[in-house]
């Protein structure tokens, strides 16, 4: 059940004039009030044909006109309305009904508080099946303006216990962290420019297109205007940005004027203070002793960073912070993938702008490495080859599965509803971009001796899930990948650990497959040679060149010039 309190109005007739009329499209039937303040002598023109509403108008508005003669000053923002629906699914409810569900909103609302004779005026008005429409005036009979501060967050929580009572679709309970429900009024008006969305849900999609782009709130709004979008910054007398609106091209007002929406009217996250926390993010300094990796294509920058993440859950602000980073690095893969996977990587960017937001407050500088590979990914990447995408999507795959965890852990419901359905469409895409991958490498499979020496690694690496992964159509692809490992220097046992230890393979739907992605990405950097950094190491030394004599492991360290395989039996 939703109830969407809408903004205070001034004209209690002409909403009445919209409740008992034929609604814009004829969907109105059989007008006529279900509950009220006072029944005894309430005209209600759906049921007495004496009754007009005019008359009933002033029934409702007679407080508010006796403290404006009063006060001498007159009130006119005392016209509360609150439409209250059921879900689709739901039965259809009685006149009775209706008229408690009425009651117990504006109880709840601080409209009608149980047992005050002097509180404001109301009505119920039902004029379909599925819903009904509270319309208030917020004078008290003694003259005074009712509380209601907080109002949305109490019929809230007194929809989710009449969902229950009355065997209702039962909702989440709201954090004040949804971004505004589109009006009828903007739906009608979608609809007859032929637009698929409205014009707020448009322009989020934008902001969020350029966030992987931009470094900063200036830079933001450069790429907004050059996509297209109208753009009107506020600016203070230094020229300081203190704020911004943004406009579809299109969306005039009846005098033909743009129509601009400022950003925290399209979602709560972006606004300019919370853009320019999350953009504005210096890079951490880094050591001077701190060795290099061989250079990377933005891809594989990716795929490293995303391990990041799972390090920094422990902290609440770094866990948001990662969280909403991750989102960004889903917008610029959707930007960046082949047009095949395009549909559900864009539905996966949608849906995971509600799992982005809570109400931790974000560390965002915890976050910089991943949002600076989001941004070099928007920036530099080129089209990916199949094993890189492949891997990528696997990696967002599970740091989405990280993500959901930790909102479930604290309670956030709709970030956790939210999670599941981007993890629904990564899922999809990541084995659309697999399965050729995997029938490529199938295609060369070690012989049967090499398979049944590599399937004795995969049994004394990952013993509790061997059965899966040996059973699986994919293990011939799994070997292929261990054997060119292998044939680089590289140990399969070690690597098949390692990959079990980067992603737990319990949860996993397809371990061969995870494996597979996780081992091609570690696999295609040198193996290291002991020998060859001890020779090295000697070398620095007597040159005098360095002052660091550690060890250099995994990819940092310098290929094999002649590769020894080890005994197999």
């Amino acid at each position: 059940m939703i109830a969407a309190i809408k903004p205070a109005g001034s004209n209690t007739r002409g909403l009445l004039a919209y409740l008992y009329g034929p609604g814009r499209h004829d969907e109105h039937t059989d007008p006529h009030i279900v509950a009220g303040f006072a029944m005894l002598g309430m005209p209600d023109p759906g049921r007495d044909p004496d009754a007009t509403l005019t008359r009933l108008a002033r029934h409702l508005d007679e407080p508010v006109h006796l403290r404006n003669r009063e006060f001498g000053k007159r009130v006119t923002d005392h016209v509360w309305h609150c439409p209250v629906r059921t879900a689709p699914e739901d039965r259809r409810l009685s006149d009775a009904e209706w008229g408690e569900i009425a009651q117990r909103i504006v109880e709840a609302a601080g409209i009608a508080p149980p047992g005050d004779d002097l509180a404001c005026r109301w009505i119920a008005v039902r004029h379909a099946d599925d819903h009904i429409h509270i319309l208030a005036t917020t004078v008290r009979e003694d003259g005074r303006r009712p509380r209601l501060h907080d109002s949305g967050i109490r019929v809230g929580d007194a929809c989710r216990q009449i969902e229950a009572d009355y065997g209702l679709r039962q909702l989440k309970k709201g954090d004040r962290t949804a971004g505004r429900r589109p009006t009828q009024a903007e739906m009608h008006k979608a609809e007859r420019l032929g637009w698929e969305q409205t014009s707020r849900a448009w322009l989020q999609d934008r902001i969020r297109a350029a966030i992987p782009h931009a470094s900063g709130a200036e830079e933001l709004l450069a790429y907004l205007e050059a996509d297209g979008v109208a753009v009107k910054p506020r600016r203070g007398p230094s020229g300081d940005l203190l704020g911004y609106a943004v406009g579809r091209p299109g969306d005039l007002n009846k005098d033909g004027e743009q129509i601009f929406h400022p950003g925290g009217k399209i979602a709560p996250d972006l606004t300019l203070p919370k853009l320019k926390a999350r953009l504005e993010t210096t890079a951490p300094e880094e050591h001077p002793t701190a060795r290099r990796d061989q250079p990377a294509t933005p891809w594989h920058q990716a795929i490293d960073a995303l391990d990041t993440p799972h390090q920094g859950m422990a902290d609440d602000a770094h866990a948001q912070a990662h969280i909403t980073a991750l989102g960004d690095l889903i917008e610029a893969t959707a930007q960046k993938a082949p047009a095949c996977l395009h549909v559900e990587l864009r539905a996966a960017s949608r849906a995971f702008a509600r799992a982005q937001r809570s109400q931790v407050r974000a560390e965002n500088q915890a976050a910089h490495t991943l949002r600076r590979a989001a941004r070099d990914l928007a920036h530099n990447a080129t089209g990916p080859d199949a094993s890189a995408l492949a891997t990528l999507l696997a990696a967002l795959v599970w740091a989405t599965i990280v993500a959901a965890r930790w909102h479930e852990a604290k309670n956030h419901a709709h970030q956790t509803e939210a999670a599941r359905q981007t993890l629904h469409h990564l899922q999809t895409a990541a084995d659309q971009a697999l399965t050729p991958v995997v029938d490529s490498l199938a295609t060369r499979r070690p012989n049967d001796q090499a398979r049944r020496t590599l399937a004795h690694d995969v049994q004394a690496a990952v013993p509790d899930h061997a059965d899966r992964i040996l059973t699986d159509p994919a293990w011939p692809a799994l070997a292929t990948v261990l054997a060119d490992a292998e044939a680089g220097g590289h140990k399969p046992h070690q690597l098949l650990k390692e990959a079990a230890a980067q992603r737990e393979l319990t949860t996993a739907r397809q371990p061969t497959r995870v494996l597979i992605t996780r081992i091609q990405h570690t696999s295609r950097n040198p193996a290291p040679n002991p020998r060859a950094e001890a020779a090295r190491r000697r070398s620095t030394l007597l040159n005098g060149s360095g002052p660091d004599p550690r060890p250099a492991t995994g990819a940092s360290a310098a290929p094999q010039s002649r590769q020894v395989r080890r005994s197999r039996h």
